[in-house]
């Protein structure tokens, strides 16, 4: 189900550049990108739809549809436990000592972890009763 949905997913989206591309711009002119159409609407004249236009519309509906349904089908696959690329790796049990090899290094390769030292106690500010009297001014 989600080959063929991904398949559909995949058609769509060449199908949908291809339209793009194809349709004809609405102001071609340098003067169409300043206003200069003739139009007080904001992007221009509205022509007729035409069938390019009415197919760009399908075909990128289409495509959001397509996108929101793979990603709940993976998302419901993945959370059944379905494959997963870290599926072969075994779980590490404990953090590395210090001083002990790290797996996935080569030998003869070695990263020492230290712990973090302990924080140095701030002293404690002095209080205004213990602070010195202020300093009286020379020349008075």
């Amino acid at each position: 189900m989600i080959g063929l949905l991904t398949a559909v997913h995949v058609l769509v989206a060449i199908v949908l550049v291809l339209a793009v591309l194809l349709q004809s711009s609405k102001g071609a002119d340098l003067a169409g990108a300043f206003g200069g159409m003739g139009s007080q609407t904001a992007f221009g004249p509205r022509g007729t739809a035409t069938f390019l236009s009415k197919a760009t519309v399908a075909l990128a509906i289409t495509f959001m549809l397509t996108s929101i349904t793979l990603a709940i089908m993976g998302n419901q696959l993945r959370g059944t436990g379905g494959p997963s690329v870290l599926s072969d790796e075994p779980a590490a049990a404990e953090p590395a000592a210090p001083g002990t090899a790290i797996p996935g290094l080569p030998s003869g390769v070695g990263v020492e972890i230290v712990p973090p030292e302990p924080a140095a106690e701030q002293p404690a500010a002095e209080t205004p009763a213990e602070a010195p009297p202020p300093a009286e001014p020379a020349g008075q």
